[in-house]
């Protein structure tokens, strides 16, 4: 009988060298100036210039991509989940007003196969090119027997800036101001259990079904990236004061937006101002979901939400549409309470 080797366990060190080499001129393509080390050494260094601000204060966000990996499992497609991964952390950090400034990812599997995970790599990449920042760095876990064949987990963790007196924390809002929503792409990676659980296990339909009110399939429907709204920010950061912003993940807007509320304000949302992608309505018929649980579980057609006062609103609106963005009024902010009311 031949010796065990860490090959035979499962765990291929050559494998992984294959895979850095692959993934190192991805990451090296969103290197901003400040990066001063290579992929593959013991750790990551930036040096941030810090002439640029005079109170710089770092912003820092962790997150995933949920049960939406396993629409990426089913259609065999991998090359833009890695957006996702970035999107669900800078447009966190972003609601503080920071500047993305690098990406650190996780990557663990039960055996490595590099071209599949280097496709995740380059939506990562593409992730932090859209939002400007740098991929510096990451883990690549081989773990085998943890995870089923073929399949693989993703986290990723961001780091920003911001200058002190420039922080954006909601407590300048008021009674009065106007809220302005950013269209979503569809799902972004929040409410996919539910999702699933209605299209794949209930109606049991085939990822490759073409769904006509979607003109696509179900599949690459909810494979559609989440969308990264740096330069949505970045189009009216100088222009318009914006006094709070919201990412809209999983609890949707009900229960993202009253986080940025200061004491003794609330929100009306007037739900027939924008238009939700069919996705929305093809879920709430097709499963019978009540409409509390849709508005608890999905994004509802807005991603982001920016609060400013009403005097701005027009030319906010003119700014971000002439961006690319689509945006809309959405609501105010009233007088007493801490939630949303829907209007």
């Amino acid at each position: 009988m031949d010796g065990l080797t860490y090959k035979k366990a499962g765990v291929d060190i050559d494998e992984g060298d294959r895979f850095i080499n692959l993934i190192s001129p991805l990451a090296k393509k969103t290197f901003r100036p400040e990066v001063i080390t290579d992929i593959g050494s013991f750790n990551a260094l930036f040096q941030p210039d810090i002439k640029k601000y005079k109170q710089p204060v770092l912003v820092s966000g962790t997150d995933g991509v949920g049960t939406k990996l396993k629409i990426a499992f089913m259609m065999d497609k991998h090359d833009t989940v890695g957006i996702d991964l970035v999107a669900m952390c800078v447009n966190d950090i972003l609601t503080s007003g920071a500047e993305p400034l690098f990406f650190l990812d996780y990557f663990a599997t039960g055996k490595l196969k590099s071209e599949k995970a280097a496709e995740v790599i380059k939506g990562i990449a593409e992730g932090c090119r859209q939002a400007g920042c740098s991929l510096i760095g990451g883990e690549t876990a081989e773990m085998p027997g943890f995870y089923p064949e073929g399949e693989y987990d993703l986290a990723g963790f961001a780091v920003g800036v911001v200058d002190k007196d420039k922080i954006i924390n909601g407590s300048a809002i008021n009674v009065g101001d106007v809220l302005i929503g950013l269209a979503s792409s569809g799902l972004h990676s929040n409410g996919y259990s539910l999702a699933r659980k209605l299209f794949f296990d209930i109606k049991k339909m085939d990822a490759s079904a073409y769904i006509p009110e979607l003109g696509t399939s179900i599949g690459e429907e909810l494979l559609k990236p989440t969308k990264i709204y740096v330069r949505a920010f970045n189009s009216i950061r100088d222009k318009i004061k914006v006094k709070g912003m919201a990412h809209i993940t999983g609890g949707g807007i009900s229960g993202n937006l009253p986080r940025i509320f200061p004491e003794g304000v609330s929100a009306v949302i007037n739900e027939r101002s924008w238009c939700p992608p069919p996705i929305f309505h093809i879920i709430k018929e097709m499963g019978n979901v009540p409409l509390d649980d849709m508005r608890m579980t999905f994004n509802m057609g807005i991603g982001y939400i920016i609060a400013i006062s009403e005097a701005e609103t027009k030319n906010a609106i003119s700014i971000l549409n002439a961006a690319g963005v689509d945006s809309f009024v959405i609501g105010n902010i009233e007088k007493g309470g801490h939630g949303v009311r829907y209007a």
